[in-house]
């Protein structure tokens, strides 16, 4: 880690779709996969997949197939892509993560992209896996547990 704040950048194409299908998707979240080249510090997304949420609350919560994400993965690798993050929305809650995502996140130094229709706005977060020391639940920066990893905001660079 450099001591900065990670970055990813995403065209304004990419994530102009992103928002029609939050849009759309509402008031369910929508969710899929970015890819593109990816670095743990810096990454750029040059594709989106979009997925089907099987979460069983989609008004709150946010899952995808582990069939269809394998398969997704696979086009991924094809495309000569790698595995840049995941994004979601949230339909009425701000875009950063919440408690549910830190407690889903699994997939270490990928972005986590975050849509909040209400109002519009994106976030961006890195996932940090391990014990980072002690953490600030008050702390708007980071979300996250303590044994499994937390949330890093990251600069959202849009093209």
């Amino acid at each position: 880690m450099t001591g900065s704040e990670p970055t990813l950048v995403l065209p304004s194409d990419l994530r102009e779709a992103i928002l029609e299908r939050a849009r759309t998707g509402d008031p369910r979240e929508v969710c899929g996969v970015l890819g593109g080249s990816f670095d743990p510090d810096s990454s750029r997304v040059r594709s989106q997949y979009p997925a089907d949420n099987v979460a069983d609350h989609p008004r709150t919560r946010y899952r995808i197939d582990p069939e269809e994400q394998l398969a997704i993965f696979e086009r991924l690798e094809d495309r000569g892509e790698e595995i840049v993050g995941f994004y979601h929305s949230h339909p009425r809650g701000p875009p950063r993560p919440s408690e549910t995502d830190a407690e889903a996140a699994t997939w270490p130094d990928r972005s986590y992209l975050i849509v909040s229709l209400s109002p519009l706005d994106i976030g961006s977060w890195r996932w940090r896996s391990g014990d980072s020391g002690t953490e600030d639940s008050s702390d708007r920066e980071s979300t996250g547990s303590r044994t499994a990893g937390k949330f890093e905001r990251e600069t959202l660079v849009l093209e």
